[in-house]
C-alpha cells in the first residue's frame, strides 16, 4: 500500500475586491491566481491540478485555459458556497494518493459591479427547474428560506432577534480592524434592529454584503513545501454532506448539514472544536453563523443565542474569533464565498493579518483554523480543519 502524502497550503491570495468597476471575471480569477502562486513562491508550471466553478459554461475548462493551464486532474464540484472547502478536501485526498502534485481552487465575481451596470439582477430564486417549482409559486426566495428557518430556531429556543443581531455587530468590528473591508465603520443592535426589513425576522445588516471578487488557493504534496517562501498551513481533515434540495425536504430547520461536516472533519483531523483557536464561517446571513457554531460543537444545540451575545466572536477579547477579517456580512460577498473563509483561516494561521491577527492567550499565534462552508438554503456543507505548519 502506498502511503499517503501530507498536504499544505502554500498559497492563499484575494484579488481586488469590494467595489471593482473595471474588470472581468475572468481577470479577477487570473488576479487571485497570480497572486497565490507568487505568495507560495512556486511556478505556474508546477500546477497540474485545477478546481474552479461558477463561471463559463464549460467551468472549470473557461478558466484553466484563461490562465494557460493544462491539468491532468479537475474539479467543477458546484453546491454553493460550500464548494471550496469541499473542493480542498478533494483536492488533498487527490495529492494524498499521489493524484496529483499540485492543486489549484480559484474562483472571481463581479457580482457587484454587475448589478450597477444593468448587465445582471439582484438574484432572487434559484429557478423554478426540478424540486424548486413545488416552492418558487409562494415566493419562497433565497433570503426568505433562511429567514424561515431563523424564525423556527427563534420559536424552538427562544433565540432573539438581538442575539442574531450581535453576529452582526461583531463581525463589523472585526472588519473595522481589516483595512480591506468594504464597510468597517461600527454597528449597534439597535442600528441592526433599526434598518429596513429585507425577509422578517431580517433586516438589512442580518444580511451579507454584494461585491466583486476573487479569491484562489494552492495545495502542494508536502516534499514542495520545501521550495516555498511562506510557511505551510497543513489540511488536517476535512468532511462534506448534502442534506436537501427543497425546504419540505429538510427535517430541522435548526440543524444544518454542518453538524456532519463538521463532525467528520473535527474526527479526522483528530481534534476537538474546543482546541480551535479561530473560526471562518459562512455567514450569507447572521442566523447561518449562529447555527453553524452549533452544528460544530462549539456551544450545544439551542445555545447559539447566548453564545455569540458575549462578545465571544470578537477579535479583541474574543473566546473564539469568528470571521475574523468581517466575513460576508461586512468584508466581501461576490457570491460562493468559501474560498475567503480559507484563505483568512491560512492567513491568521501564518500571521499574517496585521491589526485583525488572533493571539492565544499566552500571546502565541492560532495553531488550529476550521474553515467552514454552506451551500444553498443549507443544502450542503464543507468543514476543513488546518493547523498550522
Amino acid at each position: 500500500m502506498v502511503a499517503r502524502r501530507k498536504v499544505a497550503v502554500v498559497g492563499a491570495a484575494l484579488s481586488d475586491c469590494g467595489r471593482v468597476d473595471d474588470a472581468t471575471p475572468y481577470a479577477l480569477h487570473a488576479q487571485a491566481a497570480r497572486r497565490a502562486l507568487a505568495d507560495a513562491g512556486l511556478d505556474r508550471t508546477l500546477v497540474d491540478g485545477f478546481a474552479s466553478a461558477g463561471l463559463g459554461t464549460l467551468a472549470p475548462v473557461e478558466v484553466a485555459a484563461y490562465l494557460g493551464l493544462r491539468p491532468t486532474w479537475v474539479d467543477s464540484t458546484s453546491v454553493g458556497g460550500s464548494t471550496w472547502e469541499v473542493m480542498a478536501a478533494h483536492a488533498a485526498d487527490a495529492i494524498a494518493a499521489g493524484h496529483a502534485r499540485a492543486v489549484l481552487l480559484v474562483y472571481g465575481s463581479t457580482a457587484r459591479a454587475d448589478v450597477r451596470a444593468g448587465r445582471r439582477t439582484g438574484t432572487l430564486s434559484f429557478g423554478t427547474r426540478g424540486p424548486l417549482q413545488f416552492e418558487v409559486p409562494y415566493g419562497h426566495t433565497l433570503i426568505a428560506k433562511y429567514a424561515m428557518a431563523a424564525r423556527r430556531h427563534m420559536i424552538e429556543y427562544g433565540t432573539t432577534i438581538e442575539q442574531l443581531a450581535e453576529v452582526a455587530v461583531q463581525a463589523r468590528a472585526n472588519a473595522a480592524l481589516n483595512p480591506e473591508a468594504m464597510f468597517r465603520t461600527p454597528v449597534t443592535v439597535d442600528e441592526v434592529l433599526a434598518g429596513p426589513v429585507i425577509a422578517d425576522p431580517f433586516t438589512k445588516l442580518h444580511c451579507c454584503v454584494r461585491s466583486d471578487g476573487g479569491a484562489a488557493v494552492l495545495l502542494v504534496a508536502e516534499e514542495y513545501v520545501r521550495d516555498c517562501r511562506t510557511s505551510p498551513v497543513w489540511v488536517l481533515g476535512a468532511g462534506e454532506c448534502v442534506s436537501h434540495a427543497a425546504m419540505s425536504e429538510w427535517p430541522d430547520f435548526t440543524v444544518s448539514p454542518a453538524a456532519v461536516s463538521g463532525r467528520l472533519a473535527f474526527e479526522r483531523a483528530g481534534v476537538r472544536p474546543s482546541e480551535i483557536d479561530v473560526a471562518e464561517i459562512y455567514d450569507a446571513f447572521t442566523y447561518m453563523t449562529l447555527v453553524t457554531l452549533e452544528d460544530l460543537g462549539f456551544c450545544a444545540k439551542g445555545e447559539g443565542g447566548a453564545f455569540v451575545e458575549k462578545g465571544r466572536l470578537r477579535v479583541e477579547g474574543g473566546e473564539l474569533p469568528v470571521n475574523t477579517d468581517g466575513g460576508g456580512l461586512s468584508a466581501q460577498h461576490p457570491g460562493m464565498r468559501g474560498l475567503f473563509l480559507l484563505v483568512e483561516a491560512v492567513r491568521q494561521l501564518r500571521g499574517e493579518c496585521g491589526e485583525r491577527q488572533v493571539r492565544r492567550g499566552d500571546g502565541t499565534l492560532p495553531r488550529l483554523a476550521v474553515a467552514s462552508g454552506t451551500g444553498g438554503w443549507f443544502c450542503s456543507s464543507g468543514t476543513v480543519v488546518l493547523g498550522a505548519g
